[in-house]
């Protein structure tokens, strides 16, 4: 299909295109040019290329002293794809620090839930005690792997969740994790900042 996004390389500023629709066809298109939908409840959907935007290479996934010692320890039970809709349903609960609601709304989940059921979406999970305590979620295209969300209803349950699945995937042949937003949690992970014009490389 003909892509609706101009050329992230050529544009000005993170907010790429406004509008459309967050169809399988959409947002598969969307992601291979390095765009995603990232949006506040009252705004209608908006199409982000982040510069810089934040990545992490196999070589530089940082597992610190005491979350080894955490996944060395079985201390959580890690699934993968074993519940996806309690995973994204917890990355749009949980209250994040300095943001005013969630931009997971319900039409988001029903359209990474699909890719969920087109084999897209990978999602991994942390279980303590028989009980969902945190995971995340993302798209896996090719050698790329782009994380959406993470959550954590219990200390260190969606570093374990994100760490596990980052060694499986880069185990697997993933060429780099897209992290999209830096923050200090990634960093604290390996991750690291590029420029948009570095990424869309990476990407072709």
């Amino acid at each position: 299909m003909t892509s609706p996004f101009p050329d992230p390389s050529s544009w000005k500023g993170d907010i790429i295109a406004v509008g459309g629709e967050l169809s399988p066809e959409i947002l598969l298109s969307a992601y291979t040019q390095g765009i995603f939908p990232w949006y506040g409840p009252d705004d209608p959907i908006l199409w982000q290329s982040p510069d810089p935007r934040m990545v992490l290479f196999p070589e530089n996934l940082h597992i610190s002293r005491s979350m080894r010692t955490i996944l060395k320890k079985g201390v959580f039970t890690i699934t993968m794809n074993r519940d996806f809709a309690a995973v994204i349903r917890g990355c749009a609960e949980i209250a994040r620090p300095g943001q005013d609601g969630t931009w997971i709304n319900d039409d988001i989940i029903a359209a990474y839930t699909e890719l969920h059921r087109l084999g897209f979406v990978l999602s991994a999970e942390a279980w303590l005690n028989g009980e969902l305590a945190g995971g995340c979620y993302g798209i896996l295209l090719d050698n790329m792997f782009c994380g959406e969300s993470m959550f954590a209803r219990k200390p260190n349950a969606s570093k374990a969740a994100f760490l596990t699945l980052a060694q499986h995937l880069f185990a697997a042949g993933t060429a780099f994790i897209d992290c999209q937003i830096p923050t200090e949690h990634l960093y604290s992970l390996g991750g690291e900042v590029i420029s948009r014009r570095t990424f869309l490389k990476l990407l072709r």
